[in-house]
Order: structure tokens, then sequence, then C-alpha cells
């Protein structure tokens, strides 16, 4: 059972909009700075000052890693909005610790808090890439690209020494099989090597997420990602390597960062990117009440307008997870905001159509754990 150890409420930190929200003083550089218990734990604890101001002498929070033995990695979805049907993550968790992630509520599935916990307690997949060549080579599998990146960041900081990440593309380039990437880590240049070489086959492309051209609020916002430049660099990186990069404005916050939504698109064309996409904000379950709490604490002349612009395109909730109203929102302000995308990847040369990958590279791999026939 996983219980929350950081977590307090002072009197003054209210919600202008609701009730009042946790506030710790524990959390140095992270994004979260309170760590409540997961939705499906029976006790939770809160660590009290007794008045003697020592919350504030406790050291900083250390990443753990543990390790996960995966008996299958390639996730499946149905969703009819999103652009893939089977997906991998190397990792639970994610050292960027944004204060925006929606797979935030994930850790609840294991006994873990959304807050800290996400960004500080992760899981490794070690033998992520043998798993992967198994299920590949299984009898009934049929190709299609393989989204990576899509609820962890594949290319976070602990990627660095795991290589878990580089272990399952050495996969893919055998055997021939398409990937989509989506990272705000600048550690995606370290794999050009590979990643132009099915480029040539048309068999990858990334997508550098941007969020903010403002160093300090991306310290702040996102604060383990790389910073907005190495973020400009991967794109041209790879981009002169040959391989298809793509911008992802995401998420786009309004009254925050949704003024940028313009400048990011030309930038990130002027650095080599050649697709571009954007996302609203998306606040699920927990991260709603994280969210809040990062901003009364790092914006609070913005939380008012925030809010409000948020709700008025989710129905009035911080979040709406229709189907095909959860990426974009619906109103006046979400039609504004995609009148503006698109009407920006025109003058800039952008294309908002993704670009379709080959499938017809792909060689069924005859070994990695497949039992083969007896006759």
């Amino acid at each position: 059972m996983s219980t929350a150890q950081n977590h307090r409420v002072e009197a003054d930190a209210t919600d202008p909009l609701g009730s009042a929200l946790p506030v710790n003083m524990t959390g140095r550089g992270r994004a979260a700075h309170s760590n409540k218990a997961g939705r499906f734990e029976a006790e939770s604890r809160e660590l009290m000052d007794d008045g003697w101001g020592t919350i504030d002498e406790l050291p900083p929070i250390k990443t753990e890693v543990q390790t996960e033995a995966a008996r299958h990695v390639i996730t499946k979805n149905t969703s009819p909005d999103l652009p893939f049907d089977r997906s991998i993550n190397p990792y639970r968790g994610c050292e960027h610790g944004c204060i925006y992630c929606f797979a935030r509520p994930t850790h609840a599935y294991m006994g873990l808090s959304p807050g800290l916990d996400f960004e500080s307690r992760l899981f490794a997949k070690p033998n992520a890439a043998q798993v992967l060549e198994r299920e590949l080579g299984a009898p009934s599998y049929q190709p299609k690209p393989i989204a990576i990146g899509t609820n962890t960041d594949p290319y976070q900081p602990i990627e660095r020494t795991q290589k878990i990440m580089r272990g399952i593309l050495e996969v893919l380039n055998k055997t021939g099989h398409p990937v989509t990437i989506v990272t705000k880590s600048a550690l995606v240049m370290r794999d050009i090597d590979i990643l132009a070489e099915m480029a040539e086959r048309n068999l990858a492309k990334v997508a550098i997420s941007v969020t903010t051209l403002d160093r300090k609020i991306a310290r702040s916002l996102e604060p383990r990602a790389s910073t907005p430049t190495r973020r400009l660099q991967a794109i041209k990186a790879l981009s002169d390597a040959g391989i298809p990069t793509a911008v992802l404005a995401a998420p786009v916050i309004p009254g925050l960062t949704d003024h940028e939504l313009e400048s990011i698109l030309e930038i990130c064309k002027e650095h080599g990117a050649t697709e571009a996409s954007y996302i609203l904000l998306r606040l699920p379950r927990e991260v709603s009440e994280l969210f809040k709490e990062w901003l009364l604490r790092e914006a609070p002349g913005s939380y008012r307008r925030v809010l409000s612009l948020l709700r008025s395109m989710r129905g009035g909730k911080d979040y709406d997870a229709q189907w095909t109203q959860r990426f974009k929102g619906k109103g006046p302000y979400a039609d504004q905001l995609a009148k503006r995308f698109q009407l920006a990847c025109k003058s800039k040369g952008l294309s908002s159509r993704s670009l379709k990958l080959s499938c017809d590279h792909f060689i069924k791999p005859t070994c990695g754990g497949v039992q083969l026939s007896l006759l």
C-alpha cells in the first residue's frame, strides 16, 4: 500500500474558484509539490509542520527506479480519435515531471501517487526489446506503425543509462517495422544513426513536443525535460539527418502559452520541422488539482483566466473526455485556436497531415523466444 508522504494543506492556499488546494514544501526541483495517495488507496498520510519550520529542511526527493519484467510490451487500443492502434512504453512514470501530464493518474494503478511519486518513483522494462522481438515474431502479428512516447517519454533522463529505447529501435530497424516517436528530450539525437537508417526506408518519424519558448515557464512547468532551445536543436539535427520531424505544440494552455502558438510553429519550421499538430491542455482525474496547485504557486495572476478559458472549451468542466473533443475542445475559443493553427501552418508551409509510414519492409523475426513448429 502506498501512502502520501509529502502533503499538507495551508489555510491561505485556496482555489479562487473552488476549495483548498494542497501545498508542499519538499518538492524542490519537481513540478508537483504534493503527493496525495492514489485514488484506490484506503489510507493516506500528511506531513505536518510542528511549528519549527523543519519541513523546509527536508532533502530533495531522489529518483528511484525499479525493474519490471515485462511479459508484453505492445499495447493495443481501439480509440477512434487516435492515429495509431498500438504503442510501447519502455517506462512507467516520467522523470520529466511535466505538471500537466495526462498520464499521471496511471500511477494510481501501481499503488502510488500521481503527484511526486509519478516523477520520482519510476519503473523500467529492461527486457522490452527481447519481448518486442518475440511479439513481432508471433504468427498472427500484422505490422502497423508503433507509437512510442504516448504515455511517458521514452527519452526521459534515466534512458541515458537504461538504453531501453535504443534496444527497441534496434529490433524495429532489424525487422523493418515502422515507428513514430514523441518526445520532449534532446536525447533522441543519440539514436540518429538508427533513425536515419530507418527513415531511408520510410520507417521512422519523430515529433518533438514544444509547450513554450519561455525558458522560465518551461523550467517550472516541465522541470527535467530539455530546454526549448535544446528541443529546437534536436529538430534541426533530426531534419538534417533526413528524418521526418514534426512539431507537436502540446499542451496549449489557454491564457498562459496559447499566444505562442504561431511563434512555436514558425521557429520549428525554421529548424526543419515539416509537420505540425497541437493538443489542448487535458486535466483528467488527479491532474486537475495538481495543475491548479502549480498555477497558484507559479502563475497566480493567470489562475482565473486560465481556468475560465479552459472550462469554456470543456463544457464548464476542467476536463471533457469525449472522443474527438478531448484533444481540441469545443466552443468559440477552441474554434479560434483551430483556425489560428490552420492559418499558421498554411503561412509557414507546415503540413497538418501525418506522413504515412511504410509496412512493406517488415520481416518477421524467427527468433526472440518464438516456439518453432514441430512439423
